[in-house]
């Protein structure tokens, strides 16, 4: 499975938000999207999973036009996940709602392969001992990870996740990304995550896509693209990128407006406490 962007317009109103987003994503490969924010990030993610319809563009997969597939082929092959706090937690428990994850492969009732492919995510996830707790009891972080078993659930060749470790602690945050990851590099899946860690980016994605003001300011490797000059310019921070066995490690210093000796002896005194 290959996913292909080919000039992704999308505006809200008169409000342009993308403008002439073109990429690939090859099977196998994971791809994290960047920038800060209102560079247009979540938008671009919601254009692929169908949820926006662009201006202008087409997304294709496998060189099928993705707005010419129906809602349920769409299903078989985009799993998407929005990001943390978008709708609320209804009154079901997480059995059920990673169930859901199987509504594009339902008949008439739910398999033994549909219920096996729930048990999958859930313990791919760590999740099996939550399956009967009520997904409003759980916490911010265990409803993400419901979320994202759901689209396991789904199994997708595509997964489509906007900001999936915003709300999870560090040692999830490390098992989630490295789970994607594996999706990819083990299964051939496509992997398409939005993040604002940079340095969790670097260390995860194959390849990295800067977004700034709706356009894309660089694509390519994490060495390629985390550079102190990219930061400089997308984030208007200035920042040192160190190599480390883990990936790149991309450590603010402090904003543009802040770089002088009296802004920096500012910085310095504020990091001290």
């Amino acid at each position: 499975m290959r996913l292909q962007v080919k000039g992704v317009c999308f505006s809200y109103g008169s409000v342009s938000v993308l403008e002439d987003v073109t990429f690939k994503v090859q099977a196998g490969e994971t791809l994290g999207i960047i920038g800060p924010n209102g560079s247009g990030k979540s938008t671009l993610l919601r254009c692929l999973a169908r949820v926006l319809k662009p201006r202008m563009g087409t997304v294709f997969l496998d060189g099928k036009n993705l707005a010419a597939l129906r809602g349920r082929e769409v299903g078989r092959y985009l799993g998407y996940v929005p990001p943390p706090g978008t709708g609320q937690a209804f009154p079901c428990t997480v059995l059920e709602t990673v169930l859901q994850g199987r509504r594009p492969h339902l008949t008439w009732g739910v398999s033994h392969g549909d219920l096996a492919a729930v048990t999958r995510a859930l313990a791919y996830l760590g999740l099996t001992d939550l399956g009967e707790r009520q997904l409003g009891e759980l916490s911010s972080g265990q409803r993400q990870k419901v979320l994202i078993a759901r689209a396991l659930a789904q199994e997708p060749e595509v997964f489509l996740l906007d900001e999936p470790t915003a709300t999870l602690d560090i040692r999830y945050q490390l098992e989630v990304l490295a789970r994607m990851r594996e999706l990819a590099t083990e299964q051939g899946r496509v992997v398409v995550m939005v993040l604002h860690d940079l340095n969790l980016a670097s260390r995860f994605s194959d390849r990295l896509l800067l977004l700034h003001n709706g356009r894309i300011v660089a694509a390519g490797t994490p060495k390629t693209v985390l550079t102190p000059e990219n930061i400089r310019v997308v984030y208007g921070v200035e920042a040192v990128v160190t190599e480390t066995r883990w990936g790149l490690q991309v450590t603010p210093v402090a904003p543009l407006d802040m770089t002088g000796t009296k802004g920096m002896a500012k910085v310095v005194l504020a990091a001290r406490g």
